[in-house]
This record gives C-alpha cells, structure tokens and sequence, in this order.
C-alpha cells in the first residue's frame, strides 16, 4: 500500500468516526414516539430544528395519511392532514445533547407547549412539553 493510500483510508475513518460522533449528538433524523405509533423526522429547517409526521396514526385509529388535524383550535387548519404536519419547530442548541425554545403541537388535543429536547447517552431523545411550570415528557427512540 502507498503512504498516499494509506493516508486517504486513514482520513476517511477518521471522518466516518466523527460524522458517527456528530450523529449521536444531534437529534436530526426520525425517531419513533413513546408508543410507537408514530414516527418524526428532525430536520434542519433555516438555523433551528423542526420535526414532522412522517408516519403513524391519528387519534381515531386511521393512518396518518386518512387522519386530519380536526382538534385544531383554528377550525381553517382541521382539514390538514397529519401526514406531514409539523409538530416541533423553534428548537436551538441550549447546551451539549440539549435544544431549547421551541414548541411542540399535540394534534391529538389541538394544543402547543414550550418544548425542549435532550439525547441521553444510550441515544434516546426525551421530549418535554411544558404549560407555565408543569412538564410531561416523553421518549423517542431512533427508527433509523
């Protein structure tokens, strides 16, 4: 094997590691809700981070492309499918593994919460939705 051989495997493991590294850190990609019933992709979307139905079902049971947004408090948006509905928005990093500011729509209930998300060491994403001071929080998984 030449130097200039061995030099361009060694830079591409090395990449390989540290975009495996920047991968566990980051929240991007889709992630399965609590109960499995749906799943989510974060994305990118301008210097924040988003999310969006990508699959599942609504809360009378129909998959995620029959379903409709028919809690939402603004009776122009219950025609919406749930299909592709962006539920997280807003999100910035607030600190290594975190992301603050953002919201998060329940389209079971109609309502927004002040969000925030977290990655746990064994590649878990929690997910809190806050109203005031009270949290619940829930735990995505990864579906890739």
């Amino acid at each position: 094997m030449t130097p200039s051989q061995t030099a361009f495997i060694a830079a591409t493991a090395l990449a390989l590691s540290a975009s495996a590294a920047f991968a566990s850190t980051s929240p991007v990609g889709v992630w399965y809700t609590q109960d499995k019933q749906g799943k989510v992709r974060i994305a990118p979307c301008g210097d924040k981070l988003c999310g969006v139905i990508i699959s599942g079902r609504g809360k009378d049971g129909k998959p995620a492309s029959d379903a409709r947004d028919d809690a939402n408090p603004n009776p122009a948006l219950r025609s919406r499918p749930i299909l592709g509905l962006q539920i997280l928005r807003d999100f910035k990093p607030t600190g290594p593994g975190r992301w603050g500011g953002g919201k998060i729509y329940d389209p079971n209930t109609g309502r927004t919460y002040d969000s925030k998300l977290s990655l746990s060491n064994g590649g878990v994403l929690k997910v809190e939705g806050c109203v005031t001071v009270i949290c619940q929080s829930q735990t995505w998984t990864p579906a890739d």
